[in-house]
């Protein structure tokens, strides 16, 4: 009976070193993980396979520059991220396209994948938008960080974020920070190789974005003239799917200035949906044909902007410059 209380009180210790054991190694293991910094690049997504290198393209870009960082990818899209869910389980879907990431898969929102790292105990995020100007997407990506900012605690050391800070979009945003007209004679610059296949191709530029029914689109017009300035040798239309201004805008400029040959080029980061359907599909409506009904000849590029390094470089800066205001080292 002795033999077995002192062998009760020995296993009863040993448990006990090995419960502090784990629980020194938890909490040391937490305590490294704390003020560690991630990068979100949220986007509005796509649902297309092949319009998937433009994010990968932005994603790999920032990941080289900052190789310390984590950075995730966030879709702020409900739809587009319901659509990879489902083909989590889809067999034949995942037979047929092999490459696509798992991180693409099981994408999750801005605000699920911010709850994700701090629950892995990252306490610094930058949140950047690939957002193309300051619209509806882009202002309520804005309300969510700016909500999770605002998260008080009673003892400071037990806020969930010690800093969660948003850059700012493609087009730059409203504010004296950065002039927005800058940012977007940077993007202008950004562009010059689309500039220069339709000069090659002695037809003008078309761009279509996606524009925006709720919020002013007029960063596109402006968008349009720094293109005109900075390359009078080329003309530049740019419209939108959505709000002003819309492809009869695009027409009837073309037609004025007697306009017969364009290089057709999505406005967006991706081409998926619009740019493949909307804009370059063979249904009467989309923008190829309506074109071509004019008796303009068009030449499509299925090219998201996001493939374009220097635009991907843009949000690398934008990400530095947020960083620098608000003392993150990265």
């Amino acid at each position: 009976m002795k033999q077995m209380l002192i062998i009760r009180k020995v296993g009863v210790t040993v448990l006990t070193v090995i419960l502090l054991m784990v629980f020194w190694a938890t909490s040391y293991g937490m305590g490294k993980k704390e003020g560690k910094t991630a990068i979100v690049l949220a986007q509005f997504g796509t649902s297309y396979p092949s319009a998937l290198v433009a994010i990968t393209n932005i994603q790999k870009q920032v990941q080289d520059t900052f190789p310390g960082v984590k950075v995730k990818l966030a879709f702020t899209s409900y739809i587009i991220r319901n659509i990879w869910h489902e083909r989590q389980n889809d067999k034949k879907f995942l037979e047929e396209n092999k490459d696509i990431p798992r991180e693409i898969l099981y994408v999750k929102a801005p605000l699920a994948t911010i709850a994700d790292l701090q629950d892995e105990g990252y306490t610094t995020i930058i949140v950047q938008p690939t957002h193309v100007f300051e619209g509806e997407e882009y202002l309520d990506l804005k309300s969510c960080v700016d909500s999770l900012d605002s998260i008080a605690a009673i003892r400071t050391k037990h806020k969930p974020f010690k800093k969660i800070v948003l850059g700012r979009p493609l087009f730059g945003k409203k504010g004296d920070e950065y002039l927005y007209h800058e940012d977007l004679e940077i993007a202008a610059k950004a562009v010059k190789a689309d500039v220069n296949l339709a000069r090659k191709n002695k037809a003008a530029l078309v761009y279509m974005g996606h524009g925006n029914e709720c919020l002013s689109t007029g960063a596109y017009i402006e968008f349009q003239e720094t293109l005109r300035t900075m390359y009078p040798e080329t003309p530049v239309y740019i419209g939108v799917v959505e709000g002003f201004p819309g492809p009869d805008y695009v027409i009837s400029g073309l037609i004025k200035d007697r306009i017969r040959k364009v290089v057709l080029k999505p406005l967006m980061i991706v081409a998926g949906d619009h740019a493949t359907n909307d804009m370059a599909g063979d249904e009467d409506d989309s923008w190829k044909m309506t074109f071509k009904s004019k008796g303009i000849k068009v030449t499509p590029v299925l090219e998201g902007m996001g493939e374009n390094s220097h635009i991907a470089n843009i949000f690398i800066q934008h990400i530095k410059d947020v960083a620098k205001d608000h003392r993150i080292e990265l």
